[in-house]
Protein backbone atom coordinates (compact mmCIF):
# COMPACT_ATOMS: atom_id res chain seq x y z
CA UNK A 1 0.00 0.00 0.00
CA UNK A 2 2.56 2.46 0.90
CA UNK A 3 4.68 1.38 -1.75
CA UNK A 4 7.02 4.10 -3.09
CA UNK A 5 5.62 6.72 -0.78
CA UNK A 6 8.68 8.80 0.20
CA UNK A 7 9.83 8.20 -3.44
CA UNK A 8 6.62 10.24 -4.13
CA UNK A 9 6.93 12.88 -1.43
CA UNK A 10 10.56 13.44 -2.10
CA UNK A 11 9.50 14.27 -6.28
CA UNK A 12 6.81 16.97 -4.80
CA UNK A 13 9.95 19.93 -4.57
CA UNK A 14 11.38 19.21 -7.78
CA UNK A 15 7.56 19.82 -9.62
CA UNK A 16 6.45 22.83 -7.36
CA UNK A 17 9.68 24.86 -8.86
CA UNK A 18 9.66 23.32 -12.29
CA UNK A 19 5.65 24.55 -12.41
CA UNK A 20 6.90 28.17 -10.67
CA UNK A 21 9.47 27.90 -13.18
CA UNK A 22 6.87 27.68 -16.35
CA UNK A 23 4.35 29.72 -14.91
CA UNK A 24 7.41 32.63 -14.69
CA UNK A 25 8.43 32.02 -17.70
CA UNK A 26 5.04 32.32 -19.48
CA UNK A 27 4.17 35.35 -18.04
CA UNK A 28 7.19 36.60 -19.07
CA UNK A 29 6.97 35.60 -22.59
CA UNK A 30 3.44 37.83 -22.18
CA UNK A 31 5.07 40.40 -21.62
CA UNK A 32 8.12 40.51 -23.46
CA UNK A 33 6.36 42.89 -26.74
CA UNK A 34 6.25 45.28 -24.06
CA UNK A 35 9.80 45.37 -23.45
CA UNK A 36 10.74 45.60 -26.85
CA UNK A 37 10.15 49.46 -27.44
CA UNK A 38 11.70 51.92 -25.05
CA UNK A 39 8.74 53.85 -24.21
CA UNK A 40 6.91 51.02 -23.18
CA UNK A 41 9.80 49.35 -21.04
CA UNK A 42 9.65 52.45 -18.66
CA UNK A 43 6.24 52.33 -18.32
CA UNK A 44 6.24 49.06 -17.97
CA UNK A 45 8.47 48.59 -15.47
CA UNK A 46 7.53 52.33 -13.70
CA UNK A 47 4.45 50.09 -13.19
CA UNK A 48 6.68 47.58 -11.65
CA UNK A 49 7.82 49.43 -9.35
CA UNK A 50 5.08 51.48 -8.38
CA UNK A 51 2.91 48.28 -7.68
CA UNK A 52 5.29 47.03 -5.47
CA UNK A 53 5.33 50.47 -3.26
CA UNK A 54 2.14 50.18 -3.19
CA UNK A 55 1.76 46.45 -1.93
CA UNK A 56 4.86 47.30 0.91
CA UNK A 57 2.65 49.89 1.90
CA UNK A 58 -0.46 48.74 2.52
CA UNK A 59 0.74 45.50 3.53
CA UNK A 60 2.96 47.89 6.55
CA UNK A 61 0.09 49.51 6.89
CA UNK A 62 -2.57 47.09 7.42
CA UNK A 63 0.21 45.37 10.25
CA UNK A 64 0.60 47.99 12.20
CA UNK A 65 4.76 48.40 10.94
CA UNK A 66 6.55 51.79 11.39
CA UNK A 67 8.77 53.09 8.66
CA UNK A 68 11.68 53.14 11.06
Amino acid sequence: MFDGFWENVFRYPRYLISFSLGVLYSVFLLFKPLLERPVSAIAFIGLLVAGFFFITFTLRAMLGLGLT
